[in-house]
């Protein structure tokens, strides 16, 4: 696939909401807990703080609260090395942040979410408020389908900025990532068929492909069908994931590559033991993005993707939390068959 050279202010810029997350400690309950651990979380500054971990240059373009919490996610960003060049400041009274709250689960308890992000500042973006340089400062531009789902206001800024940064070069990824508490799968669907003729890169799950676009047939299929229908996409990645419980989980993925005709793959990583799984698709994305961006070679960028997932399972928190040694650490364990030492060191 095209993915313009080095050269760029930026490797990838990403657009989304930035919220705050509340979680009760120690298995607590949302019902009964009295104290929570608050962070910074947003399936694209996710993504982009996972690929800036891994070495390349990201940025993210979002709408934020000028007052405490504002500052405090601002803070955050900047901790995972994710430039805040293109951040905009709400100053009006109705100025928020987006909060959602997470109770993890124990089986046979499942995990429970609880939103709190209506009116949020991100919800009164316009497409002045980003500068114009900004469309040709990037290799890539990533967002998903929570973006499109928000607001009306996100919806029309989203496919603006898709198609800004598609006219100034950049090659697109998105990830459908679809939430049904946010919207119906009828609207979803011919939402997101009016921005796939945009799309380079798609990321989409095997259920969304066959209940939200009414796909049949074996997956490998129903991946080759984005590419015949929407010649512009050239690459489309599913990941594959099986719940044994909250706390245990087995992960890989498939990456179809329209310009080989090839779908690539690898063993899975089993039996992962989950500390926070929220967060780890973005992290599969970041690590696939970056594989592409640093290497062009689908099979490592696949690699790369499914460990960075497998790894932000086992820490707390939305963000990632691994460079780029510590993946490949992981993939050259995850490849060996003989001894392994118990502890890095």
């Amino acid at each position: 696939m095209n993915i313009p050279a080095e050269g760029k202010s930026f490797d990838a810029l990403m657009f989304g909401e930035i919220m705050l997350r509340l979680s009760p400690d120690n298995n607590e309950r949302l019902t009964g807990g009295y104290m929570f651990e608050k962070r910074a979380g947003g399936a694209e500054l996710n993504v982009a703080s996972g690929i800036s971990l891994l070495g390349l240059r990201t940025g993210i373009i979002s709408k934020l609260p000028q007052n405490e919490l504002g500052k405090f996610i601002k803070n955050q960003i900047r901790f995972c090395g994710v430039s805040d060049d293109y951040l905009i400041y709400d100053s009006t009274s109705d100025a928020r942040l987006g909060i959602y709250y997470y109770e993890h689960g124990v089986h046979p308890r499942k995990p429970c979410v609880v939103y709190d992000r209506k009116h949020s500042s991100i919800n009164s973006i316009s497409l002045s408020e980003v500068p114009e340089e900004a469309f040709t400062s990037t290799r890539l531009f990533h967002t998903s389908g929570i973006s499109l789902a928000l607001s009306h206001q996100t919806r029309e800024v989203t496919i603006e900025l898709i198609q800004r940064f598609k006219e100034g070069g950049a090659a697109i990824s998105f990830d459908v990532n679809y939430r049904a508490n946010l919207w119906g799968e009828s609207e979803a669907r011919a939402t997101i068929e009016q921005i796939l003729p945009y799309v380079d890169i798609l990321f989409i799950s095997e259920e969304t492909s066959r209940r939200m676009f009414q796909k049949k047939g074996e997956l490998t299929d129903i991946m080759r069908s984005y590419c015949k229908e929407y010649h512009n996409i050239s690459l489309v990645a599913t990941t594959e994931r099986t719940i044994i419980s909250p706390r245990k989980h087995t992960f890989t993925s498939i990456i179809y590559s329209a310009d080989e005709d090839c779908f690539y793959r690898e063993d899975p990583y089993r039996d992962i033991e989950v500390v926070d799984r929220i967060g780890s698709g973005d992290a599969y994305v970041a690590g696939v993005l970056f594989g592409l961006l640093k290497f062009g070679d689908v099979q490592k960028a696949l690699e790369i993707g499914n460990a960075t997932s497998a790894l932000k399972n086992t820490v707390a928190g939305d963000l990632p939390a691994s460079d780029y040694n510590e993946v490949v650490r992981i993939i050259k364990s995850h490849k060996e068959t003989g001894f392994q030492s118990e502890m890095d060191r």
